[in-house]
C-alpha cells in the first residue's frame, strides 16, 4: 500500500476510533428503528434490475451480494444509488414526494403478497414511517459502501480509485447525516 494512500485514508477517516464511534453511534439510531430483516438483494442499482415492458415486470440479477438484511438498508441503498454508478450526482437522490409514493406501492405489494389488505394495513402513517427507516439507513449504505472501497482500494487489482468512491460515500453520509438523524417515526398519538 503506497503512503499516499495512506495518507488520503486517514483524511478521511481520521483515526480507527472516530470510525469506530461514528458506526455506534449510527448502529444506535438504527436500532431503535426495529427495521425488520427480510431477503435483500444489497446491491440494487439500475444495473440490476431488467423490466421487461412485454411482461409488464421486473427481474433483480447480480444476487451475489444478496441475503438476509435491513428491510431499511436495501431501501436505503436503492434511494442512493439514484445518484449513479459512474458519474455519481448524489443531487440525483429522490425528494420526500417521490419516495412516499414509492414507498406506498413497496408497502402495498408487500401487503398484497403477504395476503393481508392494502386498504387496511397501509396508511400514510406506515408510509412515513419507512420514510424515515430508509433514510436513515441510507446513511448505513454510504459508511458501508464507504468503508468497503477503502478495504477495496487495500486489495482490489481493479484499476478504480476507490479511495474516491470511498470519499464520495463518506462525504454524502455527513452532509446528509443531522437531517436523517433527525427524522423521527410517526405514532398514532403523535398526529
Amino acid at each position: 500500500m503506497s503512503y499516499l494512500l495512506i495518507v488520503r485514508m486517514k483524511k478521511l477517516i481520521g483515526s480507527m476510533e472516530n470510525l469506530m464511534k461514528e458506526c455506534q453511534t449510527l448502529k444506535d439510531h438504527l436500532d431503535e428503528l426495529k427495521s425488520p430483516v427480510v431477503f435483500c438483494h444489497n446491491d440494487l442499482n439500475h444495473r440490476n434490475i431488467i423490466y421487461s415492458e412485454e411482461k409488464d415486470s421486473l427481474t433483480f440479477i447480480d444476487l451475489e451480494y444478496g441475503g438476509p438484511n435491513f428491510r431499511g438498508f436495501d431501501l436505503g441503498d436503492f434511494f442512493c444509488e439514484f445518484a449513479g454508478i459512474d458519474n455519481v450526482d448524489y443531487s440525483l437522490y429522490p425528494n420526500k414526494d417521490y419516495q412516499l409514493k414509492w414507498l406506498r406501492m413497496y408497502l402495498e405489494e408487500a401487503a398484497i403478497l403477504q395476503g393481508d389488505d392494502p386498504d387496511i394495513t397501509v396508511d400514510d402513517i406506515a408510509v412515513e414511517n419507512l420514510y424515515v427507516e430508509a433514510n436513515k439507513f441510507a446513511l448505513a449504505c454510504h459508511m458501508m459502501w464507504g468503508v468497503w472501497a477503502l478495504i477495496q482500494a487495500c486489495y482490489s487489482v481493479l484499476e478504480f480509485d476507490y479511495v474516491e468512491y470511498a470519499e464520495l460515500r463518506i462525504k454524502e453520509y455527513h452532509t446528509r447525516k443531522n437531517a436523517f438523524l433527525s427524522l423521527q417515526k410517526l405514532t398514532r398519538s403523535s398526529l
